[in-house]
């Protein structure tokens, strides 16, 4: 049982929760800058000049959507061999097969150069990407969330979620500083933010082989009681629960672009914002989120994790229309108050994920059942959300970015419905009786 484990030193849970910072964060500043970088100029690097512009930019900033395609294979891959061999080693090689295929994006050839051999290698590196990306969460969730505290399990965890908007921020700073050393995008400063992904993979190497074992994984070796099959046991045992998980993400998964790299082509385009404000204002932002996502951690270990992510979908949804509306004001001063407004939605949805999922499964297929939740969410909400609103975006007139909004708030709904039968259906499955309304949930035993 997880709570008979002898209870962690207290520098032992901060040192593992740096870890996991420091891996999402370089993780998410790889498959962050992708993203970007496709909604600006792989239009003209990796595709024919003569191409559409509408068409072109659909392309290419579709191609994200291979990067959501890999994340699958990447949960039911690492999620096994996760819960088979240890979350530690595990995370070192996700980090590993992460960094090569950015870095490879880096020295990629142009169309010009290699014609359609350029945009197939380039849509494979980025499955290469997703696929890394699929087995680097779950664990690293894990290991923040099962070496920490009971009573700091939610705060802890959210420096894993942290990691999503220190890669978001280090990827707008690279772009910005690469784009004022080196000269606009198109002429080849996209480059240096993937190649600088080399440096930040050494540093997380070096930070995620001194941290010891998941004290649940090693409790499992130790008894024999590993899952000789964590993936078909998930499946088996918990597929509702898998379903009901990836539906609390969408947000997380699909939605995001939504306010971040659309966001961006929005401002850019609609909003007549340049280049380098857009991303300095997304900098901003993603600062702010620093500061919800741990805020929310520590707020929802008093009130509970499924308050505070609810309250956090619920306001996204009403939030949004304003972050997009800051776009076309002309004042910097109402863009910056907006980034901070977007800022919190995010962080409280977001922050107590973590621990939200750490709870729903045993431990002898967390790796496996986690990953399998949250990518299954971006293979749904995520693939389609690039393309979805890069069409919207392209019909032209006032209506679509409407429409994209009220896909923004569907998803909302649906994931604030999904965490809501969450806290009935897993409290129902431990202990026989429903939940009342708001009750926390003790963990889940391995």
């Amino acid at each position: 049982m997880e709570s008979s484990l002898a209870p962690p030193p207290a520098a032992r849970p901060r040192k593992v929760a740096l870890a996991s910072l420091v891996g999402t964060t370089v993780e998410w500043y790889d498959f962050f800058i992708y993203a970007t970088a496709a909604a600006l100029v792989f239009r003209e690097v990796f595709f024919p000049q003569g191409m559409n512009p509408v068409v072109g930019s659909v392309v290419a900033f579709g191609t994200t959507s291979f990067g959501y395609v890999g994340r699958p294979i990447g949960a039911l891959l690492f999620g096994h061999f996760g819960d088979r061999v240890g979350r530690r080693t595990t995370l070192v090689i996700t980090i590993l097969t992460m960094g090569v295929a950015t870095f490879g994006i880096g020295l990629l050839p142009s169309y010009a150069t290699l014609g359609i051999a350029a945009p197939l290698l380039l849509v494979t590196l980025r499955l290469v990407q997703g696929i890394a990306v699929g087995g680097e969460w779950g664990g690293a969730a894990l290991m923040s969330v099962e070496h920490a505290p009971e009573h700091r399990k939610s705060f802890m965890g959210s420096f894993t979620q942290v990691g999503s908007a220190v890669g978001a921020l280090l990827s707008s700073l690279m772009f910005a500083l690469s784009s004022g050393i080196a000269g606009p995008m198109e002429d080849g400063s996209w480059r240096i933010p993937f190649l600088f992904s080399g440096v930040l993979v050494v540093v997380g190497l070096l930070i995620r082989t001194r941290v010891e074992e998941s004290p649940v994984f090693t409790e499992l070796a130790r008894t024999d009681d590993l899952a000789v099959a964590p993936v078909k046991e998930a499946v088996l045992r918990h597929r509702g629960v898998i379903l009901l998980a990836a539906g609390a993400m969408v947000v997380a998964t699909g939605g995001y672009y939504v306010t971040s790299s659309f966001w961006l082509v929005y401002a850019t385009g609609s909003g007549g914002l340049p280049e380098t404000t857009a991303l300095n204002v997304l900098s901003v932002e993603a600062a702010f989120e620093i500061l919800c996502t741990v805020g929310a951690g520590w707020l929802a270990d008093r009130l509970g994790t499924s308050r505070v992510v609810v309250t956090g979908l619920l306001s996204a949804a009403v939030i949004a229309p304003v972050w997009f509306l800051a776009a076309h004001s002309g004042s910097l001063l109402f863009v910056l108050l907006a980034s901070a407004l977007i800022a919190i939605p995010t962080g409280l949805h977001y922050g107590p994920m973590a621990r939200l999922l750490v709870d729903l499964f045993p431990g002898r297929v967390r790796y496996s059942a986690m990953s399998m939740a949250y990518q299954l969410a971006a293979l749904t909400a995520g693939t389609l959300t690039p393309v979805a609103v890069s069409l919207l975006y392209g019909s032209g007139g006032t209506g679509p970015v409407t429409l994209v909004l009220l896909y923004l708030a569907v998803l909302c709904a649906l994931s604030t419905w999904c965490v809501l039968a969450l806290g009935r259906r897993t409290h129902g499955a431990a202990t026989g009786k429903p939940e009342p309304s708001g009750t926390r949930r003790a963990p889940a035993t391995p």
